[in-house]
């Protein structure tokens, strides 16, 4: 099943409300003696979590399949830059990594139970029924298979969509009604708070194919007062690019970025990513962002508004800095 994007918590009758946390999604399949996982994508997982496989091949019954997200706990929170590093072609490091940072599955859906009965047919309620059960009678307490907390009440939806932070990325809303829809966006939808951050621009990006900006290079001040390159905003008008080019052409020859760059090294780094211009520190943005990894926007931004207003030595990593969320205690 696939999440619509919505503004809102749905508050009609017939929901469940479900934590969403921040991890990688995985389907896992247990066939007798067989252990599989697979990303949403059907990407195999197995390599690179070798403890979740130990984990499901450990389940006193011999067939089944879940439905969860892997994540990885440190400190209180969970830890999605250590999830990346789990994605090496090094065997050996893997299991380093899986012995120093094991990860979980978070369970939140029963496909196939214990008896190779399928239950993707099942309306929502009748599997996660099936499910806390199976949880019961076979994942042991605080091993690395872990029951997803779930609940029907609005109020305590709302409690958690509160804790949004740095484990829980929002909310999953899921009709109790309804099947089991591989690949298919009904019945389920996700709900994200709005996080904004008032940011300066250190330099931008040519568009690739015409002489006008492309991107806007986005940075935060540290402690130090070094102005880090923290991500990009490409979502620019087009109609608004050929006089935003002059403005910004005007500003080039400045310090840009004097902490951390863009396009530093990387086994994803182009010719293009390592091309920027660097710009004088005078302007700010307001941007919006899902997510914060390594004090850097792990996706691109949007552009929400330009702010003369905001002095650029006012624009600061502390922005970017998460609350910790309680929700982690309710995973056992």
């Amino acid at each position: 099943m696939e999440a619509e994007s919505v503004e809102e918590i749905p508050t009609d009758e017939g929901w469940q409300y479900e934590p969403k946390w921040d991890g990688f999604r995985c389907l896992a399949y247990r066939d007798d003696g067989d252990v599989e996982l697979r990303s949403k994508a059907g990407q195999p997982l197995g390599r690179y979590f070798p403890e979740i496989v130990a984990a499901v091949a450990a389940v006193k019954a011999k067939r089944f399949a879940l439905d969860g997200e892997l994540v990885i706990a440190q400190g209180g929170a969970l830890s999605f830059d250590d999830l990346l590093l789990r994605l090496h072609p090094a065997a050996s490091r893997v299991q380093k990594l899986a012995a120093a940072t094991p990860a979980w599955l978070v369970v939140f859906d029963l496909l196939e139970d214990e008896k190779g009965e399928s239950l993707v047919v099942r309306p929502l309620k009748e599997r996660r029924e099936r499910l806390e059960a199976f949880a019961e009678k076979f994942f042991e307490q605080g091993g690395a298979l872990r029951l997803s907390p779930a609940t029907t009440e609005l109020k305590v939806a709302k409690k958690w969509f509160g804790e949004a932070g740095t484990s829980l990325d929002g909310l999953i809303a899921k009709r109790i009604d309804a099947a089991y829809a591989a690949g298919e966006r009904t019945g389920m939808v996700k709900i994200k708070p709005r996080k904004t951050a008032d940011c300066v621009i250190g330099g931008f990006r040519y568009a690739e194919k015409k002489k006008e900006v492309g991107s806007l290079l986005l940075g935060l001040y540290d402690e130090d007062g070094k102005l880090n390159h923290v991500g990009f905003c490409s979502g620019l008008k087009a109609a608004e690019r050929p006089a935003l080019t002059k403005k910004l052409e005007k500003l080039a020859g400045g310090p840009g970025f004097t902490g951390r760059a863009p396009g530093g090294p990387s086994r994803w780094a182009t010719k293009r990513s390592t091309e920027w211009v660097a710009l004088r520190p005078e302007l700010v943005v307001e941007v919006a962002f899902d997510h914060v990894t390594s004090g850097r926007f792990r996706h691109g931004t949007s552009l929400l508004r330009w702010r003369p207003d905001k002095a650029p030595e006012q624009c600061t990593m502390e922005q970017l800095r998460q609350k910790k969320s309680k929700m982690l205690a309710m995973l056992r």
